[in-house]
């Protein structure tokens, strides 16, 4: 009879041997195929792959002077699978002059994957960065007592002026994020954070090499593996050439030191940002080194805000310096002509309604407006645009036109500077009003915009691009700080003309007013014998005392420079925009400041200002 039973005991037999072959098939193709973890083990018994850093690229200014440049710098590297039992960390410590509990949280953040995406324990993981050169000297000398700890030179940035901090940015060791981002990057790089150095981060970084060492079965180096025929040499980062006149930027720091503001100044006829001033600032070289996180820290916590890069991330109401756009736009509308009057009774009034203005003769046309900054005319202007149902069916195709003119000149939208973190500043169109007011709005209450306040606000780079606009009669380059790369071209965005709506006749026009404002208006203290400067002042209203404003270019047919000054509670227009726009013209076109200058430039530097109510 046959015995069911046994043939059921050896089914389960063969079945347990066969899973237990699969078992292990299976998992010796997860160990040799689909896993690294063995081959990563035998090369690092075998091998040393050492990453060489290229040098990253040099940044001069627009006249070849040096502003940012290398020095060698030392990290300590550590491979956790060759150190775990053989190393004495006591003398360690004391060789690095570091606490035993420093060294032991440090170890555990490079073995938290959470904190170090990417570790592996048979890899070179950052332990120290950026050793003097007295403390590199320290540790070499007993580096053979501490296996699994390796020096890495590499190079930090250095910075030759104490200037340009928010322009030039600083580099510092990659987060998580960045490592997410690009695999270029691994724990314990370097990155460009803010400024030129994040953005052009790809050109200045260059590309790594790796040279091959080769061990002992002791762990110890024996020399180039196959003399380092498979060695690959960094390198170095692009060379950048910026816009930027250091001297000028000098300049600007000094007029705006203990005040709150910002200087920009734009070359017409290339975009190209000569200065970029944002005040209060700080020297660039307090963020170099092991300090950087807490001197950074430090800067977080300052009220004054010198993080902030106000030429680009502050948004501000332009005050008068807007009535320029105005005026191109009602030209070009042909609400206006060069005769045209309108009347201003100390302001504009109508309806029991009134916006103040100073002094001056009335009625007045458009060029003698433009020269003693009437609000009354530009009020009217906009009154008799937004209310013209011959032209606009609609309040809101008039408010949109509007909008659109305001759009062209680079208004409301970022103009898309070559740095991070540029603001759009605001432009309102009929929607937004639609919205705010729930359809039941008119010109009478927004007429505010006419003359830089409501709702209108802009950045200082966007205010000093319609002084370069103005200069050309009617385009602008997109404004960029970097000039040149080396070995390749810049961007088209920074080499194409963009156009705006305003026709040619607007723009002499306005330029024609703007000269009468230097030349008998607003602007009279920066008018000069040996070159014409056109000007427009601005007294943006506050929740606390006044905003100086002024924008302006020189010379005035063969325009060099444009600039825009900001000075936050600054008071008149006239008090500190005009004469700091006037030096930092006298000194990008003479190339220096006459005696009389010099002391004018001393005694604004020694006006602080107490920070009042701020709009941002």
């Amino acid at each position: 009879m046959k015995d069911y039973e046994l043939d059921k005991r050896q089914y389960v037999i063969a079945g347990v041997a066969i899973a237990i072959v699969a078992i292990y098939i299976v998992r010796l193709f997860t160990l040799q195929i689909m896993s690294d973890d063995y081959k990563k083990n035998a090369d690092s018994n075998a091998f040393l792959k050492k990453v060489e850093f290229p040098s990253r690229g040099i940044i001069y200014d627009r006249n070849g002077k040096t502003l940012v440049f290398n020095q060698p710098s030392y990290d300590i590297m550590v491979i956790v699978n060759e150190q775990r039992s053989r190393l004495d960390t006591t003398e360690l410590c004391k060789a690095l002059n570091i606490t035993r509990e420093y060294f032991i949280k440090r170890m555990s953040d490079i073995q938290d994957r959470s904190k170090n995406p990417g570790y592996s324990s048979y890899t070179q993981q950052l332990f120290m960065s950026q050793l003097s050169d007295q403390e590199f000297s320290v540790f070499q000398e007993k580096a053979y007592k501490f296996p699994g700890f390796y020096i890495q030179r590499r190079s930090i940035r250095q910075y030759e002026y104490p200037n340009a901090a928010l322009l030039l940015g600083d580099v510092a060791e990659v987060s998580p994020d960045d490592i997410k981002e690009d695999e270029y990057y691994q724990p314990g790089d370097y990155i460009g954070k803010v400024g030129v150095e994040r953005s052009y981060e790809k050109e200045l970084r260059g590309t790594k090499g790796v040279k091959i060492l080769l061990r002992d079965n002791y762990g110890r180096i024996q020399g180039n593996f196959q003399n380092g025929k498979f060695d690959t040499k960094p390198i170095p980062g692009k060379k950048l050439t910026l816009g930027i006149d250091i001297e000028l930027q000098r300049l600007g720091e000094r007029l705006l030191e203990g005040k709150l503001g910002s200087i920009v100044a734009i070359e017409p006829s290339t975009g190209e940002i000569l200065c970029m001033v944002s005040s209060p600032s700080y020297d660039p070289r307090i963020m170099v080194g092991r300090q950087r996180g807490k001197n950074h820290l430090a800067l977080q916590k300052d009220p004054s805000k010198p993080l902030l890069n106000r030429a680009i991330m502050g948004q501000y109401p332009p005050g008068s310096t807007f009535k320029t756009s105005q005026a191109l736009t009602f030209l070009s509308e042909g609400v206006i002509d060069s005769t045209t009057k309108y009347p201003c009774h100390r302001g504009f009034v109508t309806r029991g309604m009134k916006v103040g203005c100073h002094g001056h003769p009335s009625p007045l046309n458009l060029i003698p407006a433009i020269g003693t900054s009437c609000n009354g005319f530009f009020c009217w202007g906009l009154y008799y645009m937004l209310n013209n149902r011959d032209k606009y069916p609609t309040l809101q195709v008039s408010m949109d036109t509007w909008r659109d003119y305001m759009k062209s000149m680079g208004f409301g939208y970022k103009l898309g500077v070559d740095l991070p973190n540029e603001k759009r500043g605001m432009i309102p169109n009929a929607t937004y009003y639609d919205k705010a007011f729930k359809r039941n709005w008119n010109a009478l209450g927004v007429i505010s915009i006419a003359i830089g306040q409501g709702e209108v606000t802009l950045t200082p780079l966007q205010i000093a691009n319609l002084g370069a606009t103005i200069a050309n009669r009617g385009w602008f380059i997109t404004p960029h700080v970097v000039k040149e790369i080396e070995g390749q071209p810049i961007d088209t965005l920074y080499t194409n003309k963009r156009y705006t709506k305003a026709n040619a006749q607007a723009y002499n026009l306005v330029v024609r007013g703007m000269r009468r404002a230097v030349t008998g208006g607003t602007c009279r203290s920066a008018n000069r014998r040996d070159y014409e400067v056109c000007g427009k002042t601005g007294t943006a209203q506050n929740r606390g005392r006044d905003h100086s404003v002024f924008m302006g270019f020189a010379p005035m047919n063969e325009p060099k420079i444009a600039i825009s000054v900001y000075v936050e509670n600054g008071g008149f227009g006239a008090t500190f925009g005009v004469p700091i726009g006037s030096l930092m013209m006298e000194q990008y076109i003479k190339g220096e400041l006459s005696e009389g200058s010099k002391r004018q430039a001393a005694r604004i530097q020694s006006q602080h200002l107490k920070y009042g109510t701020k709009d941002r």
